[in-house]
């Protein structure tokens, strides 16, 4: 008896508030972002559509139709409605529910049930307002119901715009993981071609004997080593255009022409403020925050259980034995109906019900600390990795430049009969792998810039 006695005194002190004041966890994370991150930038995400910073029209469609057509997307928004009605629901609970009601009855009584002794045929009519059982939210658990209501409400509204914001970023790095995709199967097929040409020329001079049977198999197996990396290149081509469409939620057509991974003009150029500025703001966080809300306003409608709750039926109308006679002088009618309701025995119900509306809370606190922490680590890699990924490009463009001219040369001292056609196979192979890992380096710092934009809120 001890808990609901306690909780009894606290609801008398406190101005019968069942529910515990709400206050903000303290941030799990550093006040400053480490010093490899490089918060610096020129605009803020929040304040940036995602129409100009993804300036290609045919990403602009895609993300477009991801929009309106992904499945999850359409979850997300059946979601939000779900949690409105429900708010509506326990918002109504705190207004009296009135009803107008109008009924007749006729009734035979048999002669040896009757009074006078002979049959009788009796009638009734009514009509009025009722006033349906309400409770007078003495303690606060109607309200803490509502309010829980609009937390949950809130949270699915900002758990709907967080994945909107991953969608948009998600769309972006397939398009640009496909992008990647053609451009490298480009390349590979160009190598094979000439390759191809390569193995031709080398057995038509093995045959006059200017070339040995090494130089011919040393042409071939390069070729066919190409061959299946275009093939295996073309299998995840397959699978990203298939990524792509699933993203979508539909089958792509008619979209307008596209860019190259070179032409994007994506500027990444976003600032980072302090870290309780940049979380605070992002959607998931929110989501998680109005949670810990929601879980929280529960504890006080749990509490409210030990306490009476006292509720009010009545109704006002008229009643008659005949129907002329309904509205006549003298044929009004009431009834006033409050009820009280005390909790004695439940077997501990009501105790169980309060250490699991807090042992719910602890949950939504640690959950959103781990939000925060992870939106933390997140924000912080981006910003490492645009500053890291530039410096990156620009030396792998350096080294594919110096791969071609070494290549170059190559072919030239072969032509020359200076050097053996191994150099020349071996320049092929640095050349075929700088420019492929210049393509991928390029998506990856697209990626990078796309993910950015999500992790510091972009609307």
């Amino acid at each position: 008896m001890r808990k609901p006695l306690i909780i009894a005194l606290g609801a008398v002190l406190t101005g019968c508030s069942l529910m515990p004041g709400y206050q903000r966890p303290d941030l799990p994370v550093a006040a400053q972002w480490p010093q490899t991150a490089q918060p610096e930038g020129a605009r803020k995400a929040s304040a940036t559509a995602w129409q100009p910073f993804f300036p290609d029209q045919k990403l602009q469609a895609l993300i477009t139709s991801a929009l309106e057509h992904n499945r999850d997307m359409k979850i997300a928004a059946a979601r939000v409605e779900e949690a409105r009605a429900l708010y509506g629901i326990a918002r109504a609970d705190r207004l009296p529910g009135i009803d107008a009601a109008a009924s007749g009855q006729a009734a035979r009584t048999p002669a040896d049930l009757s009074p006078s002794g002979q049959t009788a045929i009796g009638h009734r009519y009514d009509a009025g307002l009722s006033l349906l059982s309400f409770e007078l939210d003495f303690w606060g658990r109607v309200k803490s119901l509502n309010e829980a209501a609009q937390a949950s409400y809130f949270a699915s509204e900002e758990a709907r715009r967080a994945l909107r914001l991953s969608l948009i970023s998600e769309v972006a790095n397939a398009y640009f993981t496909l992008l990647e995709l053609d451009e490298r199967t480009g390349l590979a097929q160009e190598t094979v071609q000439s390759r191809e040409e390569t193995r031709t020329m080398i057995a038509r001079r093995r045959d006059v004997g200017l070339a040995g049977e090494l130089d011919f198999l040393q042409a071939d197996g390069a070729l066919q080593s190409v061959r299946a990396e275009l093939a295996s290149l073309q299998r995840q081509q397959a699978a990203a255009v298939n990524a792509l469409t699933l993203l979508a939620g539909e089958q792509p057509s008619g979209l307008p022409e596209g860019r190259l991974l070179t032409d994007q003009g994506i500027v990444a150029d976003l600032a980072a403020d302090l870290p309780a500025e940049v979380l605070l703001q992002r959607p998931d966080v929110l989501a998680a925050e109005k949670r810990l809300i929601a879980a929280n306003a529960s504890i006080g409608a749990a509490r409210a259980a030990f306490l009476p709750r006292i509720s009010l039926t009545a109704g006002l109308g008229t009643a008659s034995s005949a129907l002329s006679g309904l509205f006549g002088s003298g044929s009004e009618s009431w009834n006033f109906q409050p009820a009280l309701r005390l909790p004695l025995f439940d077997a501990g119900r009501s105790a169980a019900n309060v250490d699991l509306a807090e042992a719910r809370k602890v949950i939504a606190v640690a959950e959103y600390e781990k939000i925060i922490q992870q939106a933390f680590r997140e924000v912080a890699d981006l910003l490492a990795a645009r500053t890291r990924l530039t410096e990156q490009l620009r030396a792998q463009e350096a080294a594919e430049k110096a791969q071609n001219e070494r290549l170059r040369l190559a072919e030239a001292r072969y032509q020359a009969g200076i050097t053996s056609h191994l150099e020349v196979l071996d320049a092929e192979r640095e050349s075929f792998a700088a420019r492929q890992a210049t393509v991928q380096t390029r998506r990856a710092w697209l990626t990078a810039a796309a993910q950015l934009y999500k992790a510091l809120g972009g609307s």
